[in-house]
C-alpha cells in the first residue's frame, strides 16, 4: 500500500493553511486615472514654481536691460564712427586725461590725402586766468571769418567765461588744471591747449596769447601771413647773463648741453609739425620737469631750447607778440592813454607782430582794459578798427 502521495498532500494543505493568501480587491479604474492626474498636476506646479523664481531673478537682475530707465531713439551717427566727428570734435569739454589726450592729439594719418574737404584754420589759444577783457575788441577781429579760425581758453578750473551765445569765445572752454606762474604747469597748460586744438584736423597754424594781447592787424592779414609762412614764430636767443645760460642747470647734461639752452618769450606761434612734435615729447619735458625750477622758469627756456635743438630751420626766431623792454630793467616800458594813438600801434605793426602783449599789471593792454573796457570800450574799438583796415 503506497501512502507517500497522501502525506505530500496533506502536507501541502497545511502549509496552505498556516501561511493564509492576502485577500485582493481591485482598484477601479477612474480611481487610478484621478491619481495619475493629481501627481502630474502636482508636479506641473512644483516645475512651474521653480521656472517663475528662476525667471523672476533673472528679469529683476537685468531690469535695466529689459525696461530701460532712459529710452534712445535710433541715432546711426551717436553709434558708429562717424568721420566729421574724429575730425573735429564738436563739444571741446571731455574726460581724458592729459596723457590721453597728448596721447590722441599726435596720431597722424599715413595717408596724405584728406578724405574730407580741409580748409586750413588758424587756432587761437588764450592762456588766461579770469575775464577777458578784450573779448568784444577780439569779437571784431574774428567777424566774417568764421570756419577760417579756432578759439580755445584755458582758465582756471573754476572760472566759467561769460561771454554772450554771440561771442566768438561762447563754449570755447577746455578742460583745465591749476596754473601756478613759473612752474612747469604753465608749460602743462600749453601742452593742454596744444593738443586740444590738434583735435581739429583742419587747424594748421596755432598761436598761444593771453587775455591782455589785442591784435593789431586785420583777421585776413593775419591769416595770410600766418597759413603762406614757411616758418614757426617762436623767440629763440642765446642769453649770456644770470637770467640766459645762468638758469641752465648741469644735471641736464648730457641731453641738453649748455650750448644749446636758449631763452625767449613764452608767446609762440607753430605750425602743426611742431605742434605735435612738442606734444609728444616726454624726455625733455621731464628733464625741465625734474631740474628746471625757480629761479629757472620753464614757460622761458623749454620750447625755445627744444626747437633749437631739433627744428631750427622750421623757426623764424621771432614772436609775433611785441613788447616794450627798450627802457632795460625788470619790466617793460609802461603807456598811458595819451601814448595809444594809430602812429603808436603802426609802430608796433612796423616790428612784425600781429598783436600786442604785456602781462605787467601796468603794461599798455592793461591800461587798455582798464580805461576802455568795458564801460567805455567803444573808443579803443573805434581806434583799432580802423588801424586794422589796412
Amino acid at each position: 500500500m503506497k501512502m507517500k502521495p497522501i502525506v505530500k498532500a496533506r502536507a501541502s494543505e497545511n502549509l496552505v493553511d498556516f501561511f493564509p493568501s492576502t485577500p485582493r480587491k481591485d482598484l477601479p479604474y477612474g480611481f487610478m486615472k484621478l491619481a495619475c492626474g493629481l501627481v502630474l498636476f502636482m508636479a506641473g506646479t512644483v516645475l512651474g514654481m521653480a521656472m517663475r523664481a528662476q525667471f523672476n531673478w533673472y528679469f529683476t537682475s537685468h531690469t535695466e536691460l529689459f525696461f530701460p530707465e532712459k529710452m534712445y531713439s535710433a541715432d546711426c551717427e551717436r553709434e558708429t564712427m562717424v568721420l566729421k566727428y574724429f575730425v573735429k570734435p564738436i563739444h571741446l569739454m571731455h574726460k581724458m586725461t592729459d596723457d590721453e589726450l597728448f596721447w590722441r592729439a599726435t596720431l597722424l594719418p599715413k595717408v596724405q590725402e584728406y578724405p574730407f574737404k580741409r580748409v586750413p584754420k588758424v587756432a587761437f589759444m588764450f592762456l588766461t586766468r579770469g575775464p577777458l577783457p578784450f573779448s568784444s575788441l577780439w569779437d571784431v577781429f574774428f567777424k566774417g571769418h568764421e570756419g577760417l579760425f579756432s578759439i580755445y581758453v584755458h582758465a582756471l578750473p573754476d572760472y566759467k567765461i561769460n561771454v554772450s551765445k554771440n561771442s566768438a569765445f561762447y563754449q570755447r572752454q577746455i578742460p583745465s588744471e591749476d596754473v601756478q606762474w613759473g612752474s612747469v604747469t604753465l608749460l602743462e597748460a600749453e601742452k593742454r591747449l596744444l593738443a586740444n586744438a590738434l583735435l581739429d584736423f583742419s587747424n594748421e597754424r596755432f598761436v598761444l596769447l593771453s587775455e591782455s594781447c589785442i591784435p593789431v592787424f586785420n583777421f585776413p592779414t593775419v591769416y595770410e601771413y600766418l597759413i603762406n609762412s614757411a616758418h614757426s614764430f617762436v623767440q629763440t636767443y642765446d642769453d649770456d647773463s644770470p637770467r640766459g645760460r645762468g638758469r641752465y642747470n648741469k644735471r641736464m647734461y648730457p641731453a641738453i648741453k649748455q650750448s644749446q639752452w636758449r631763452k625767449g618769450s613764452e608767446w609762440f606761434e607753430l605750425n602743426r609739425e611742431l605742434a605735435i612734435n612738442i606734444v609728444a615729447d616726454y624726455k625733455y619735458y621731464r628733464i625741465f620737469q625734474k631740474h628746471c625750477r625757480p629761479t629757472c622758469y620753464p614757460d622761458e627756456h623749454y620750447i625755445p631750447t627744444y626747437l633749437n635743438m631739433f627744428h631750427g630751420s622750421l623757426n623764424a626766431n621771432r614772436t609775433v607778440t611785441w613788447v616794450d623792454w627798450s627802457r632795460g630793467g625788470p619790466h617793460p616800458a609802461t603807456y598811458g592813454r595819451e601814448s595809444i594813438t594809430e602812429s603808436f600801434i603802426n609802430s608796433i605793426r612796423n616790428s612784425g607782430a600781429i598783436c600786442t602783449y604785456n602781462n605787467e599789471p601796468t603794461s599798455i593792454c592793461y591800461l587798455f582794459a582798464r580805461k576802455f573796457a568795458p564801460s567805455a570800450l567803444e573808443p579803443l574799438l573805434n581806434l583799432t578798427s580802423t588801424v586794422m583796415d589796412f
